[in-house]
């Protein structure tokens, strides 16, 4: 993930940053842009979408409830912006993220968190989001940290910001810590990735689930996590700067 985005001179080749700042210059005087929202309280959800509606620039052209249901509508509606809460039932929104960045890796993602968790927040920026913001953030301040984020900004407080700085200083050590994985850990993440659970992972692959906790076991180790989500988004990351060294250092 890149904190910063920087614009290139104008005899390099088109970067999906530059795009996207031209799109910003030219949907401003033309059409709004188009944001999804992700949230799992009708109240919230309702007020929110009417929020994003309110700004001249800007419509909530797609609202989900869960991270079920988004990964399977979002992809088809193609939004410029998704405001993601970071807290869904089932699958979590950093695991929606992993997904949706696989589908729509131009489109830009806020997490939405009622609390300042750092650690979660930068789980969710690992996972591939593009700025968080706080859901008692002021209007004019949403507004603002949607045209940042199109902008190729990436709207965060300072201190995730030098957690993220800190995270690409370790990249260059770690990016290939997946590389580690035998062939079956490799797809048990895979399908970890996708929604499995456990039964289904072990009857996918014809093993046993109690195989499948042993696997899990040894790729929380090599991967030096706690948790499904937490391998999910360190195996993606790593996955990421093998395919993209340069974005890694």
């Amino acid at each position: 993930m890149k904190p910063h985005k920087t614009m290139p001179s104008s005899s390099a080749e088109p970067t999906p940053s530059h795009r996207v700042g031209k799109r910003l210059a030219a949907a401003s005087q033309k059409t709004p842009f188009k944001v999804a929202l992700v949230e799992d309280q009708p109240k919230v959800r309702e007020s929110w979408c009417r929020l994003i509606n309110s700004f001249p620039d800007f419509a909530c052209v797609c609202v989900c409830s869960s991270g079920e249901e988004a990964v399977r509508v979002i992809p088809g509606v193609r939004p410029d912006a998704i405001l993601m809460d970071i807290f869904l039932p089932r699958m979590s929104g950093i695991e929606c993220t992993v997904r949706l960045k696989e589908q729509c890796p131009e489109t830009q993602i806020i997490i939405l968190t009622a609390m300042d968790d750092q650690e979660l927040v930068f789980m969710a920026l690992e996972a591939g989001a593009d700025g968080y913001l706080l859901k008692r953030t002021k209007p004019a301040d949403l507004r603002n940290a949607l045209l940042d984020v199109l902008g190729g900004g990436a709207p965060m407080t300072s201190q995730i910001a030098r957690r993220v700085i800190k995270s690409f200083r370790r990249k260059a050590k770690n990016r290939d810590e997946s590389a580690h994985l035998s062939m079956r850990e490799e797809q048990i993440v895979r399908l970890l990735s996708q929604g499995y659970a456990n039964k289904a992972i072990a009857d996918r692959l014809e093993i046993s689930i109690d195989t499948v906790c042993s696997h899990l076991k040894r790729v929380f180790e090599k991967l030096h996590v706690s948790s499904r989500t937490e391998a999910v988004v360190r195996y993606m990351a790593s996955k990421a700067s093998r395919q993209n060294p340069q974005d890694a250092v």
